[in-house]
């Protein structure tokens, strides 16, 4: 502008002096950077690289430049632990030590500290969350997927198929020939709700606030099998499935009980008996109660008397007695109707009724009989827990105590009390489900993953992946809109996504069978995924 004001014809070429004063009254200085000027200009006609630069903020700089402060920073805010503010930066820098080491003469503004959370890595979000640990190292459930789960696994992985991370098949050892391939088929159940919309998202600034539908809205449960072989159980063709969509809620369709859960079961078997013949297929399942429901008159200790009851002398055949004077023990179980559902009372208490409870087995694999015989004083009544034990060979069993406090037996004790010899028993250990029994009289095997262990069930993550998709689909507002949204979402899982899920977790099994607990396996899982 100074160059321009001298040049300027119409001002009749004011001189060198006049040009730069009224360049300097323009930006309302005055003589000082009038003489500025004249001195950047000639510096600039000499050399066409000597442009002035506008120091301005260049005399102050942070000391977050120094990276040893920086890293001494971060090391206090570790130091606190999870719950770090920038008020701490601030204290911290109150101190008299750190300022006459840094030279400084008052501690620096929460508006600064703010910022250099920021520079050390710091933001302020919600916390990362990764997989549930409640329960997850528990000394059971890690004594079944140590012992139990992780040696079935490994027996079933030798046959099956392993996919790598692009989706291909791994090329494994050729095996004998005649070895039939194994599908291992893992099953689980979801809900998805109507009003579950993508809520992060671009908003423009125009935007407002709109009334929202309040609460999850109608929910829709799907029951579903998949594996990485296959995708979702289906047939070739599409026409029959192994899906099942309930509306689970008392006023609804009820609950999903262990009879919903064996004719699912069914009728996937049925499917792979008709078009996947030429393979063994293994259904995996959740460590549910529901799943492990074992049969009504199933075998179990927890509740036996040690004698045979005082009033089995009364006892005819139908009439158990009361709580304080019973006639016989049995099983106490649920009134069901003929579709296997459970019948209430007008207080809608599920009505009960007790069953005598099954016969065990002695070591030989003889049947015995948990009640008297035919021709006894006491036909028909039970013969209480030290009988029962003293028939099996342990003698003085009648003066051996029925329960220790609170069944809370020494650790490593067999001999303490009944209930605890009973529940050492071959037969009293290995009762199955009947989920189990449902699948292995049909020639399938089911298995049942760890408690707490949604990580080895790839199906979880699947789950995780239509609801994202079913998130962003049109609004549910009608049930048949809900149905439809999330058979769509369902239906939009690729099959290499399934098999990348699947082997996540197997990555976790074998960090697990190599000893690392919850924590360390998903440290791992996630280090070394690409291995």
């Amino acid at each position: 502008m100074f160059l321009w004001n001298y040049t300027d014809s119409a001002n009749n070429y004011p001189g060198w002096m006049a040009a730069s004063l009224k360049t300097a009254h323009a930006y309302e200085k005055g003589p000082w950077l009038a003489g500025r000027l004249r001195e950047w200009v000639r510096a600039y006609c000499k050399d066409r690289r000597d442009l002035p630069m506008n120091i301005y903020g260049t005399w102050n700089s942070s000391k977050l430049e120094d990276e040893d402060f920086a890293q001494e920073l971060l090391l206090h805010l570790q130091g606190i632990g999870k719950y770090v503010r920038a008020m701490d930066i601030v204290e911290y820098l109150d101190q008299a030590e750190v300022k006459s080491r840094l030279k400084l003469t008052k501690t620096i503004s929460l508006a600064t500290a703010q910022r250099w959370m920021k520079h050390v890595g710091y933001r302020w979000s919600k916390t990362p969350t990764g997989q549930f640990v409640d329960g997850h190292e528990r000394v059971d459930v890690v004594d079944y997927r140590q012992g139990v789960f992780l040696p079935i696994w490994a027996e079933l992985l030798s046959r099956t198929r392993v996919y790598a991370t692009g989706g291909n098949e791994c090329p494994i050892q050729s095996e004998s020939e005649g070895t039939r391939k194994v599908v291992i088929w893992n099953h689980d159940e979801s809900t998805y709700y109507a009003n579950d919309r993508q809520k992060i998202r671009w908003v423009h600034n125009s935007e407002t606030a709109i009334p929202h539908a309040k609460g999850e809205g109608a929910s829709l449960m799907v029951a579903d099998i998949i594996s990485p072989d296959y995708g979702w159980l289906r047939s070739p063709d599409g026409t029959e499935s192994a899906q099942v969509l309930f509306k689970a809620g008392k006023a609804r369709e009820g609950y999903f009980t262990c009879e919903d859960i064996i004719k699912q079961a069914s009728k996937a078997m049925d499917i792979l008996e008709r078009h996947y013949p030429d393979e063994d297929h293994v259904i995996a399942f959740d460590n549910a109660s529901t799943h492990l429901k074992r049969a009504d008159d199933a075998l179990s200790a927890r509740h036996m008397p040690k004698f045979s009851p005082r009033g089995g002398d009364k006892w005819d055949g139908t009439n158990w007695g009361d709580g304080r004077r019973p006639t016989n023990w049995g099983v106490e179980v649920n009134v069901v109707d003929e579709n296997g559902k459970a019948v209430h009372g007008t207080d809608g208490v599920p009505l009960k009724k007790k069953v005598p409870m099954g016969d065990s087995k002695f070591a030989d694999g003889s049947p015995q009989s948990l009640y008297y015989p035919e021709g006894h004083k006491r036909a028909g009544v039970f013969k209480g827990m030290g009988v029962i034990l003293e028939e099996r060979g342990y003698e003085g069993a009648l003066k051996i105590r029925a329960e220790c406090p609170k069944f809370q037996c020494e650790k490593g004790a067999t001999r303490c009390c009944c209930r605890r010899m009973l529940y050492n028993e071959p037969d009293f250990v290995g009762v199955k489900s009947r989920l189990e029994l449902a699948c292995e009289a049909r020639g399938f095997r089911a298995i049942f993953f760890p408690k707490f262990h949604c990580e080895l069930n790839f199906i979880e993550q699947c789950w995780g992946y239509s609801k994202r998709i079913y998130r962003k689909l049109p609004a549910s507002s009608k049930e048949v809109d809900l149905e439809r949204n999330v058979l769509q979402s369902l239906d939009s899982v690729p099959l290499l996504a399934i098999r990348r899920f699947s082997t996540r977790s197997l990555r976790f099994m074998d960090a697990y069978r190599k000893g690392l607990d919850g924590k360390q396996a998903a440290w791992a899982s996630k280090k070394y995924r690409g291995h």
